[in-house]
């Protein structure tokens, strides 16, 4: 059941926005919204104390307090996930309390000056993005996915909204796709002798593997599925899905669930392009290549990550905003598309999502001066669904 929090998020933002922040940083401008809290740019109060371990700008996710389980269980996913280059960083957690007395639980991550991977296809006006570039960006997703599976989780939410680009020093212009938004994560049950299966989804529709839907089955396999699902996307500049209008999510969960076609390849791509899509889209999880075996595939040859650097942004007034704020897709007349899903309880959920877009989201420089004008006309997300077992 659609849950509708966008007066929640508005009061919430304002509660927000009267917090200076913590300790060492202090509360920029409001950068996005979603059902967890909001997203805020944060800087050093004094960037030249030269703190190691904070950067001088990052973003920083607020909830109160009492409602931060969803925050709360994804900084308990992060400090597993720690070390990996392709995954955004996590440097803490801290609890503020704003002049009304009101706490509120934060998450201080890595700032992704690039914005994200479905705001760069989306300006390819469909073409999609060139294959070297897709390579690259396949790579460095994969080497996140391999971590992350390595240390027993499931990302199960695995969409361009959530792969976030960061600078690289190393190359002037050139941005590192990473691994980001683990709201909806999972810890691994395959090394259990019993697989427990969830009764509800979690996840977004368009990236669903055949299982999850059939079975309610959402393990490693299922993020394989799905970053096919997002390289097919960069190759085409389309979603994976050919839908035609007005096609609802009940109508594309049963298409994808009867798993008897997968999303079609085109044929103009190349052929390590083919076989790697065809690697990630077998219908059987159990033959269903792993992460590792899709770093040793043809379409990865020739990427070299190694001596990969990320630019630390030196203070808040010198990041240069762009508008990367991205709506759903209007060909497609059902939002809940896009949506993310997952398990909800009485007490309120543990795994509700974040917003698609926090890490990336970028405003107008004038933002810097003028944040209650942004807060007003930020986007705002659609609320967690549930699908029942059976539905």
């Amino acid at each position: 059941m659609k849950r509708k929090a966008k007066h929640i998020e508005e009061e919430e933002s304002m509660k927000c926005n009267n917090n200076n922040g913590g300790v060492a940083w202090s509360r920029g401008p409001l950068i996005g919204k979603g059902g967890f809290g909001s997203v805020y740019l944060a800087s050093l109060k004094n960037p030249k104390s030269r703190n190691g371990y904070y950067p001088p700008v990052m973003a920083v996710k607020s909830a109160e307090v009492s409602a931060s389980c969803s925050l709360q269980k994804e900084k308990e996913v992060f400090n597993c996930l720690n070390g990996c280059p392709f995954i955004i960083k996590c440097f803490g957690e801290e609890t503020t309390s704003n002049k009304d007395g009101e706490m509120f639980y934060n998450v201080l991550l890595e700032y992704a000056s690039g914005g994200n991977l479905a705001c760069l296809i989306k300006k390819s006006d469909g073409v999609g993005l060139p294959e070297l570039d897709v390579k690259r960006y396949t790579r460095s997703i994969l080497e996140g996915i391999c971590y992350i599976h390595s240390r027993g989780y499931v990302h199960c939410d695995l969409k361009p909204e959530n792969i976030l680009l960061v600078s690289n020093r190393a190359k002037a212009g050139e941005f590192v796709a990473k691994v980001g938004d683990f709201g909806l994560a999972k810890k691994s049950e395959k090394r259990n002798k019993k697989m427990k299966i969830d009764p509800y989804l979690r996840g977004t529709a368009l990236y669903m593997a055949p299982e999850t839907v059939a079975n309610h089955v959402q393990e490693s396999p299922c993020d394989i599925w799905a970053l096919g699902c997002v390289v097919l996307e960069m190759l085409t500049g389309k979603p994976a899905w050919d839908l035609k209008p007005h096609v609802t999510t009940e109508e594309l969960l049963r298409k994808i669930g009867d798993g008897y076609e997968s999303p079609k390849i085109p044929s103009q791509i190349s052929k390590d392009a083919k076989d790697f899509l065809k690697r990630c889209f077998v219908a059987n999880p159990m033959f269903r290549f792993t992460a590792e075996m899709l770093l040793d595939e043809p379409f990865m040859s020739g990427v070299d990550l190694d001596g990969v650097e990320f630019v630390e942004t030196s203070d808040a007034e010198s990041v240069e905003w762009t508008v990367t704020l991205c709506g759903t897709d209007d060909e497609f007349s059902d939002p809940s598309l896009y949506e993310e899903w997952s398990f909800t309880s009485d007490e309120g959920s543990c795994f509700s999502p974040w917003s698609d877009d926090e890490e990336g989201i970028t405003s107008d420089v004038d933002a810097m001066k003028h944040a209650s004008r942004v807060e007003a006309n930020a986007v705002q997300y659609p609320a967690t669904c549930t699908i029942p077992a059976g539905a």
